[in-house]
């Protein structure tokens, strides 16, 4: 059954999914997502059950408190994304279905709770490194090209301002982190890692994936600055890895994704973004009155954190979705 968080401020609890404990194996724990293994039958390759729960995390630190429905929002961008991006045939992707009806051993109340919020996926052997693309100088790309001329370093030309778009999408991958930031590596220790013809085939994959969603989003009023992907090979009937490389995990959800409205975007300056801002503006509150560390525990957060914070992973949805 799900554990719920208590709205702070009030007695009650509000229906939001802190973490689950279903009656299924394999369960791991991300920052946000719960992932179980699925039973199958004997010659079908294995499924997980990826769960997005409401927790949130800033500076790598999962607060104490849910956002009530965010799991459910960042389910129906991804999945919304995948469905797009099939149609490109850039690359296949891990998705089977989001009927949790199918999920066998867990009850009625578990159902209600997982519905909205879960992917049953193909299960994948994951390429140890995260594959970013950037289309505008930002992050920590725009505090590397400030001291060093560079982002994640890849030489830009000089003169750029603070999130100005780039003459063309770069590819700056990075290592897969357990806990806490994932460390920018260059395309050379890439391919040391994982083999030459690999990197380039997810370079492409990313640069290509990301240029198409770029410009969907900008139709929708959104500028996609940049975003990371994660891949694997899909897993055979016997558990083992295939020839098949396939687009894993969540896909361009503003948790795995820089996105800006495009009214009112201005080169030389940051930008309002859908995503986590308002939870960490607040929190930088807190870091310089001293009463956070960037260190867990986080502090149990507002109403009205919870609220503004909803609201933009609202409005992303409503304009991805």
């Amino acid at each position: 059954m799900p554990v719920m968080s208590a709205l702070p401020g009030t007695n009650a609890i509000a229906d939001a999914v802190f973490e689950t404990h279903l009656p299924l194996g394999g369960r791991r724990q991300g920052k946000v997502r719960d992932v179980y293994s699925l039973p199958t039958k004997s010659g079908e390759s294995p499924r997980i059950l990826v769960v997005a729960t409401d927790r949130i995390s800033a500076f790598d630190v999962v607060m104490p408190t849910a956002v009530n429905g965010k799991g459910r929002l960042l389910t129906e961008i991804s999945v919304a994304w995948f469905s797009f991006l099939r149609s490109l045939h850039i690359a296949s992707d891990h998705l089977v279905s989001t009927d949790v009806s199918t999920i066998p051993g867990i009850d009625d109340a578990d159902r209600t709770m997982l519905a909205g919020r879960s992917m049953i996926c193909r299960a994948a052997r994951v390429v140890q490194v995260e594959c970013v693309a950037r289309g505008y100088l930002a992050g920590s790309g725009w505090q590397e090209y400030q001291s060093h001329g560079t982002a994640c370093g890849i030489t830009l030309p000089a003169g750029l301002r603070q999130c100005e778009q780039l003459p063309e999408p770069i590819f700056t991958p990075a290592t897969k982190a357990a806990e806490g930031h994932d460390e920018n590596i260059s395309f050379t220790a890439m391919c040391d890692a994982i083999g030459g013809e690999l990197a380039e085939r997810l370079r492409s994959m990313t640069l290509d994936i990301y240029k198409a969603a770029a410009a969907r989003a900008r139709a929708r009023g959104l500028i996609l600055a940049d975003t990371k992907f994660e891949f694997g090979f899909a897993l055979d009937a016997h558990g083992e890895a295939t020839s098949e490389l396939m687009l894993v995990d969540e896909v361009l959800t503003p948790d795995s994704s820089r996105y800006w409205p495009v009214a009112g975007y201005a080169p030389g300056r940051d930008q309002p973004s859908f995503d986590k801002q308002y939870l960490r503006n607040w929190l930088l509150e807190r870091v310089a009155r001293g009463e956070w560390h960037k260190e867990p525990p986080g502090p149990v957060l507002p109403a009205e954190v919870l609220r503004e914070t909803r609201a933009k992973y609202e409005e992303a949805a409503r304009l991805l979705a």
